[in-house]
């Protein structure tokens, strides 16, 4: 299956729940707090070593990618595009100057 066919069943399910499908029937806020919410409790589930199963790791990553995809969908935005965009930016980018790998080369001394 494809992104763009994700984003379709997705589309689909937020119709079926009125969970909202364009930017008049939401709040933004309020979306990307419940994105919030399903990435903390992946680190919850991680946490816990639960990396399979219900209220999991795999699970939670499955609730963000939807979640995800749903307030793409409303902005009318191309995942797809934007991941191939980010992969190729992401290919030139220097991460020397990035903190968080600062501080992992520093740990793994």
């Amino acid at each position: 299956m494809e992104l763009k066919d994700l984003q379709s069943r997705i589309e689909e399910l937020a119709k079926a729940k009125d969970w909202g499908t364009k930017p008049d029937d939401i709040i933004f806020a309020e979306k990307l707090a419940l994105l919030h919410s399903e990435v903390s409790e992946t680190l919850e589930a991680y946490r816990q070593n639960k990396i399979t199963g219900p209220h999991s790791v795999t699970e939670e990553l499955g609730d963000v990618i939807m979640r995800t995809i749903h307030l793409a969908n409303i902005y009318n935005i191309d995942l797809e595009k934007q991941i191939l965009n980010k992969i190729e930016t992401n290919k030139t980018r220097d991460w020397s100057k990035d903190q968080l790998y600062i501080d992992r080369d520093k740990r793994n001394k």
